[in-house]
């Protein structure tokens, strides 16, 4: 991108002065938020084969003890030959702190997705922060990964194609998703006999030192720095740094990790607008993945904000072009 394509700096450069009234949450004593819960309202799944629906949905349970469940979303039109539907496992965004694989926004965003590119998705509700900080989400992440592998879940058994899995995620998700697939790559084989083809990192949350695009975008409605920070701060295990792995995989010392999704022979894609404050961390990320000589792709539009595509749903079919194309590109590589 060149400076001319670039969001314009902010007329008024000042900090966020109250994060927490931003994302209307209160910090209680005891560690844990109180959540303003019609910030993000939920949808209830749809499992019965009503014919108006085109993708139906349903909720299973992954650990009874952690309380972690997942949302399948699996088109109505079944596919007319023998083939079967690849496989999306999805993590939602939220900052690490808010929304559940329930919250309206992402419901639809998996169904539109699921329609869309004719796969079967699976939206991950894993816990979240600060009640359970860091790397609980990650667990979870594995976890639900492991559970697809051994579960006799109908839909899935039917229709899933295990050969054909992605490992997708938005924002925060993204980097739950980079972190999951960075830990699977240490041991792939024992995924088998189901594949990942690939990673899919859209819009992903990660953090550090100042970069330029946080202090050109430092009053970005959607996403300013300072609102960030709080996230981390909320997120990450106490006493942690921002330049510990989970918020900053491009230092170098956490660069060598990327060598494991380069030995697998996974496809990335990571995505991304200009209108993003997390831009240039996702520059820095692409590039640092290529120095290690992973497969990755990167799609950076002009415009927009983070969290355009559920915000505006008609923004995510150029998304989803998007995907379809890295989908059939990484399907094609043989692992």
């Amino acid at each position: 991108m060149s400076d001319q394509t670039k969001a314009a700096p902010s007329s008024n450069p000042t900090v966020v002065d109250d994060p927490y009234k931003r994302l209307e949450i209160t910090l209680n004593p005891n560690g844990s938020l109180t959540r303003k819960p019609s910030r993000f309202p939920n949808t209830s799944a749809t499992p019965d084969p009503d014919p108006t629906v085109p993708v139906l949905s349903k909720d299973v349970t992954i650990n009874q003890t952690t309380h972690t469940w997942a949302r399948v979303f699996l088109p109505r039109q079944k596919p007319l030959d023998t083939n079967k539907f690849p496989l999306i496992v999805y993590y939602h965004a939220g900052g690490f702190i808010h929304c559940s694989a329930a919250s309206t926004i992402f419901h639809v965003f998996c169904s539109n997705m699921a329609l869309e590119l004719q796969a079967i998705v699976v939206s991950v509700d894993y816990r979240l922060a600060p009640e359970h900080r860091l790397p609980a989400a990650y667990d979870d992440a594995i976890e639900a990964l492991l559970w697809i592998k051994t579960t006799e879940e109908e839909w899935l058994a039917q229709y899933a194609n295990f050969t054909t899995c992605f490992v997708m995620g938005s924002s925060s998700g993204g980097n739950i998703a980079y972190h999951a697939g960075i830990r699977v790559a240490e041991e792939a084989d024992g995924l088998r006999p189901w594949k990942i083809r690939g990673l899919i990192l859209h819009q992903p949350f990660f953090g550090g030192v100042k970069v330029e695009s946080e202090l050109r975008l430092v009053n970005d409605p959607v996403l300013p720095p300072g609102v960030g920070d709080l996230m981390w701060e909320l997120a990450l295990p106490i006493g942690a740094d921002r330049d510990h792995e989970y918020c900053n995989p491009t230092t170098t010392k956490w660069t060598n990790l990327m060598e494991k999704l380069a030995a697998v022979g996974w496809k990335v894609l990571v995505t991304g607008c200009d209108g993003d404050p997390l831009i240039d961390r996702q520059v820095e990320l692409v590039k640092s993945m290529e120095e290690k000589g992973v497969k990755v792709v990167s799609h950076f539009r002009m415009g927009d904000h983070h969290g355009v595509d559920f915000m505006q749903p008609d923004k995510a079919n150029a998304l989803f072009l998007v995907l379809k194309d890295f989908i059939a590109s990484a399907t094609s590589v043989t692992l």
